[in-house]
């Protein structure tokens, strides 16, 4: 913070895997260390949210979640899908707005534990980070097999979800405790953006809550119930 009061932005360089989060450039190839495994109790909460999925099979949340973990992985720059729950948004979308993709999640489910098992010879959650990392390299350059339409198109609708899980309104069921947002240090929604705050050199003042929580999305929801 400088003599006036003004908080100033960060000037420390970027790692890799923080310009890859930040530019939502998230492919699996990333240089980026392996989460590390869960606890007894996280595995027990892991698995207990598993088996509450609204759309996906417990098994088919496994297999998801894990790409997911994958494509946006937590590591020393800050948490990632896992702590975000975007498997849950994804899950939640399903029963829900992106419900015309529910059949091609499960398809994708299946795909991907095939061809994991013939490639590496288990299904994609059990496989280690490199392994996992190879079978979705060959995803996203259209060389894996066994997919429908392709494997490129699976790649890119997993992705473009995960991102919307993980940068969009925690509202949805992902983004928990703000992780997206404060990753991509997004200071939160707000109808007014002050001269000060779209300066480069300034990091807005943080109010992380839901745009759901304003007045105006209260009073229309409100109006429809």
């Amino acid at each position: 913070m400088d003599c006036s009061g003004e908080e100033k932005a960060p000037s420390r360089a970027l790692s890799r895997g923080e310009l890859l989060k930040r530019a939502g450039v998230l492919g699996a190839a990333a240089a980026v260390p392996v989460a590390v495994a869960p606890d007894g109790a996280q595995a027990q909460e892991e698995l207990a949210q598993l088996q509450q999925m609204k759309a996906l099979s417990p098994g088919e949340a496994a297999t998801i979640g894990a790409v997911c973990e994958r494509l946006i992985p937590s590591d020393s720059t800050g948490p990632g899908a896992r702590e975000a729950n975007v498997i849950r948004y994804i899950d939640r979308s399903l029963a829900g707005d992106l419900a015309a993709f529910r059949g091609a999640y499960t398809a994708a489910a299946v795909a991907l534990d095939a061809y994991s098992q013939s490639k590496h010879g288990g299904a994609f959650a059990t496989l280690s980070s490199d392994k996992q990392d190879a079978v979705l390299t060959d995803m996203d350059l259209n060389r894996a097999t066994g997919f429908s339409p392709n494997a490129k198109a699976v790649f890119e609708m997993i992705r473009t979800h995960a991102v919307q899980g993980m940068f969009g309104d925690p509202a949805h069921g992902g983004n928990t405790s703000f992780a997206g947002w404060k990753l991509v240090r997004f200071p939160g929604p707000r109808f007014v953006i002050s001269a000060r705050d779209q300066r480069l050199d300034v990091v807005p003042k943080s109010n992380l809550k839901s745009a759901y929580s304003l007045p105006l999305f209260r009073a229309r929801s409100s109006r429809r119930d």
